[in-house]
This record gives C-alpha cells, structure tokens and sequence, in this order.
C-alpha cells in the first residue's frame, strides 16, 4: 500500500479529505483489493462495485457506534480496509487471518455476522428496536444486493418494517446480480427504474414548474405525495413506498457527491423508514471484472490456478445431469441463484426450458420441486450444503413427508475452506439424518457421482446425493449408467487388524492411511460407506463381528453423522464388545483455511486416521508399530 491508504487508521480519518483525495483514495483501494483478491482468492466484483458507497457510508456516520450491517459479508472489503484492518488484509482468507465475509469476532465494526444473503434487514430491524427500548441514539443501515433483496426473508422484513415503526435506513445496492445475473419479478422492477430517465426528466420538469407557483418551492421540498406520485406515474418505485419506506433513487453508487448527499438526507429524516436505490457496476474500477463480473464474483487463489485435466465433481455432476436429461424427458433442474457454481450452463444452453434460477430463495426451490413431482416430474434440486440448510422445514414437510421423487444434488459439502465458517459443508449428513423416507448417499469419486445421480433417477423416492468442492480424484469414466442398490456398501481392501470405515471425500484419505498402516505392519479393512441412510448393515455388522475395531471417518459434525449412524447400528445389533474411533467435526463451527490445512487440524488427512487407528488398538498391537 502507499499513498493516503496508508493514514487510513479508522473511519474519522476519511471526514476531512478533499474530493479530489476521496478520488484518489478510492483508486487506491482498488488497486489494493485486485492486489490481494488475486493472489489469496475471494469476492472481487462485489467489492470493486461498493468501494464509493462505503468510502461515503463511513464519512456520513460514525461507525461503530452507528451500525452498519452488510448483505452479503463479502462485499465488506473496502469496510475491512477503513475500519482498522488494513495492515492485516493481506491475510484475507487465509488459515489465521482476516474472513472473507463480517464477523463480530473480528472488529467492533462488523456489527452482525453475514455469510448468507438475506439477512440484514432482519438484523437491523432488531438493532433498531433494540436502540428504540433503551432509549439510545444511533443509526442502523442495511446495506443489501438486489439479489439478496429477492430472498424471501428480506421481504419478509419488508412486509414487518411499518408494523416495528422503527426508524432505519436500507441501502439497496443494485447492480443487476448476485453471484449470476440476478432473475425474477424484483429484478425487472429495478432494471426498469435503473434504465428509465423518465423519472429524472419528469421531475426536473416539475420542480422547474413549481418553481414559477407561490411557496413552489416549499411544495417541492416538502411535497413527498407529489414527488411519490410523479415517480409512479412513470416508474414502478412505489413498490417501496408501499411497505411504508421513504423511497430516494436511483443514485450513481460511484458519485461520492451524491451518495453523501443522499445518505445525509436519509441520516435526518426521522419520519419513518428510509431506502436509497443505489445502482453500481460489479467490478468498478478493474476491466476484466466489469466485463465479466460472473467469473470475478468469486476468485480463485494463484495456488490453484495451475491447469488441471482432472473435471470437478460440479462439472461432473453437470455433465451427468445433461445425458439425463437426453434420456428422460420429465427431468428438470433447480437452482437457488448458482447456476455458475454449479456449473449448470451447459444444461441451460441445451435445454434452457428445463433448467430454472428461482434466485435466492432456497425455501421456495424445494416446494417448487415437490410440486414438480407431484406431477409426475424428476426435479434435482442443485444447491450448496451450506446453503440447503435454509430449506429443512421444506425439506421434512412437503418432500419427504410425502415421499415425493426429488433429487438434492448437495455441492460444497465437507470442507470448502477459504469461505469460512458460514460457509462450510459440515451439518448436511446430521441433519438430513433425522428425516424419514430421505435416502443418502456420498460418492467416493466422480464415477461413482454420476452413478449415484443415474440411480436417483430411477428410485421414486427422495434421495441427496453429497459431493465435494474439489477437482474429482482421477478416475476413469464408466461409459454407461448403472444402478448402485440402496444402501449397499463396498469393501475395498481387506485386512484383519482394524476396519476403516469412510463416506464420500474421505474414504480416498482412509485408503492412503490403510497403505500407510500396512507398512507399520497393521492390515485394515476399509469399507466405502457411500450410503449414510440407509446403511449396509450386512457388510457393517459382519465386519464388526469379525474384527472388532472399527473407525468411522467423515467431513461432517461427528453429531449425528456416519459414525453416530454406525454406532446407533452396533448397539441394536447388542454388539457391546467392539471398539470405535469415530472421526470427523467436534462440536464447534470451522474457521476459514485452506482444505489441507482444515483436515490436518482435524484429523481428516492420512496422518489423522493413522494416529487414532494406532491409539485404539489393543497395547500389544501399538507396540510393533
């Protein structure tokens, strides 16, 4: 860094540059954001797209006494950076150093924690409530993405705002997307306002009118109903008057004269609820991302930049889905707004009728899915772990309660990394565990992913299918389709010492630790589970009965996961003799850190399963070793 960033300590530092110097800080910050994001990985476009928003936030309030709550956490860059945080950017994401999203934990200035869309105006509508109970005299601002604002939980704070009669201020920053081109009717409205000048000739008519009337002037300033009224009259905008917000906007979210204009207006109007329409450019500032804003969402470290031959398991699933649906006519795909993540493209531009973006509304994906397969349709329901989370009510209701044919195609699940803990895949076994009629399963490979996805197919009943954030192991491709029976495991090596039992990602870990066990002179049977529910009590208990040690690995919250499924097994089957080890997540939420770094920490790698495999034979076994 150099230049005036460099005597940016803390939001106060910003209240007395020149525009000329907010100019040139704004470039500095860019620069410094693309300098770090390449190199480290993380939200880039995003970011690009708010740094004169956020330079103009902190020079109007006073954070962190006013709280300013950011939808969703990865566009907090350029907030992490005048907050205190810059001499630590360079760790952003990285295993120790800053998140990538907000979090209390981490600054006074991250007032609520947001890795998952939707959330702010909730948020600030009790941090306002709060303030209102104990007499206290602060601002709250909401700042949220125009795809995070089609969440069903941020127009369910809308819809309560009037009723909280609370005062606050809601930044709606609408730059046309959230991770893909944001869809759906609230889009349509905020591109015709974001494109339409009427309004603006409209209302600089009219005020050049009033001008000419007694008191005109004071009509315009105050004159909120006849402002209203012009903007609905050409423009749809009223939609937020409607839930009872004093609407400003559109403003250029790059104008720092504007935006402090704006939001100083909207800091002193006390009268009720404020929204400021702001319109950006994802990837201001840095050409390739204005340009291709979806690939510059969310960046990749240099590290894992190399070239790579083997397909992810997301392409590969993708790839699955397409020859699916060549041969079955009723099978449609679902997604909440990732069509990119999960690699969906290919599908869309082949049968771009079958494929649909319902946005970020995870609840109404599922529901929509089970209507589908009410009528006779296969919908696969193409979601992140951490993000299926949003939807279990829908998932327990109107799926399996009824047993309906819907496939969960689960990303992202286990350890994702650099995201962090909002992030990470970790509860997804656990929690789908406790739903009757769901079947789950978790390749070991990418050939295995695509067999388990054909046999979805064919089930008739609820099924998810858990896979990785990761390139595929390697294998090679079976060319035709087979049906894996449910619930039937695999013994791929047999030993007579220990028994390794492992589910999805981990199992190629818990054959490495076999390999390395045999060296020690210690022969381990390790059982790809595949199958979390149900399990293949045949081969489990067999196994047990014979060898008597048995450790159960999995990228899950050992809560509830595999290994308890394993354990809940035995002790119906009265075998109270065996000794278990299980692996996987303590009861705690996962940092952000590489993958490799994660696992080693977590006894997930190799060398993990070999040390607890060791510690729980008998004494006279650990002695040869």
């Amino acid at each position: 860094m150099s230049g005036l960033l460099d005597n940016i300590n803390c939001p106060a530092d910003l209240k007395n540059l020149t525009p000329k110097q907010l100019e040139q800080l704004s470039g500095e910050i860019r620069r410094e954001l693309v300098s770090v994001v390449t190199v480290n990985g993380g939200h880039l476009a995003s970011s690009l797209g708010v740094v004169d928003l956020t330079i103009a936030l902190h020079r109007v309030f006073n954070s962190p006494d006013d709280k300013i709550i950011w939808d969703v956490g990865h566009q907090s860059y350029t907030h992490k950076l005048l907050t205190g945080r810059k001499d630590k950017f360079n760790t952003l994401r990285q295993y120790g150093g800053l998140s990538g999203f907000t979090s209390r934990d981490e600054s006074p200035h991250d007032p609520f924690g947001t890795g998952h869309a939707s959330t702010s105006v909730s948020a600030a509508m009790g941090m306002a409530k709060a303030r209102d109970l104990a007499g206290d005299d602060y601002h709250v601002i909401a700042v949220i993405g125009d795809g995070a604002a089609t969440g069903g939980m941020a127009l369910e704070a809308f819809n309560n705002l009037t009723y909280l009669g609370s005062k606050l201020i809601v930044i709606l920053n609408d730059n046309g997307m959230s991770i893909s081109p944001t869809v759906g009717a609230m889009a349509k409205i905020l591109s015709r306002i974001r494109f339409d000048k009427r309004y603006y000739r409209a209302s600089e008519r009219s005020k050049r009118i009033l001008g000419f009337l007694p008191l005109g002037k004071k009509v315009w300033e105050f004159g909120d109903k006849i402002k209203s009224s012009i903007k609905g009259f050409v423009m749809p905008t009223t939609i937020w008057e409607e839930f009872g917000m004093a609407y400003m906007g559109p403003i250029d979210g790059h104008n720092l004269k504007d935006l402090e204009t704006a939001l100083t207006q909207a800091r002193d109007y006390s009268h009720k609820p404020t929204l400021i329409h702001v319109s950006t450019i994802k990837g201001k500032g840095y050409t390739p991302a204005e340009g291709n804003a979806v690939y510059f969402h969310g960046v990749s470290p240099k590290c894992k930049s190399e070239a790579k031959t083997v397909p992810t398991y997301s392409e590969v699933f993708a790839q699955t889905v397409l020859c699916l649906a060549r041969q079955e006519p009723k099978l449609v795909v679902i997604t909440p707004a990732m069509p990119e993540g999960n690699c969906l493209s290919l599908v869309q531009s082949e049968f771009p009728d079958r494929v649909f973006d319902v946005g970020i509304c995870e609840q109404h994906a599922v529901t929509f899915a089970a209507g589908l397969a009410t009528q006779g349709y296969i919908p696969v329901v193409a979601i992140y772990s951490t993000f299926l989370q949003r939807s279990f009510d829908q998932i327990i209701h109107d799926v399996c309660l009824q047993d309906l044919h819907v496939i969960f195609a689960i990303d992202r699940g286990g350890i994702v990394g650099d995201d962090g803990k909002t992030h990470q895949g970790i509860f997804d076994l656990s929690y789908l565990s406790l739903i009757p009629n769901l079947i789950i399963s978790a390749p070991k490979d990418e050939n295995e992913l695509q067999h388990l996805l054909y046999t979805a197919t064919q089930t008739k009943h609820p099924m998810a299918i858990r896979y990785p954030r990761s390139v595929g192991t390697g294998v090679s491709m079976d060319n035709a389709f087979k049906i894996i029976p449910l619930g039937m495991a695999e013994v791929l090596k047999y030993g007579n010492d220990v028994a390794i039992m492992a589910v999805g990602a981990s199992v190629p870990y818990a054959i490495q630790a076999a390999g390395e066990l045999s060296l020690k002179g210690i022969e381990a049977t390790v059982i790809n589970g595949r199958f979390v529910k149900p399990l293949d009590s045949g081969i489990l208990l067999d196994t047990a009965r014979r060898i008597k040690h048995i450790v159960t690995v999995e990228e899950n919250v050992l809560s509830g996961g595999f290994g308890s499924s394993v354990l809940s097994l035995l002790q119906e089957a009265g075998l109270s003799d065996i000794r278990v080890k299980t692996i996987g997540i303590p009861d705690k939420y996962v940092e952000h850190g590489t993958p490799s770094i994660l696992r080693e920490k977590y006894g997930l790698d190799s060398g993990g399963i070999v040390r607890e495999t060791i510690a729980l034979l008998p004494e006279v076994k650990r002695i040869h070793c």
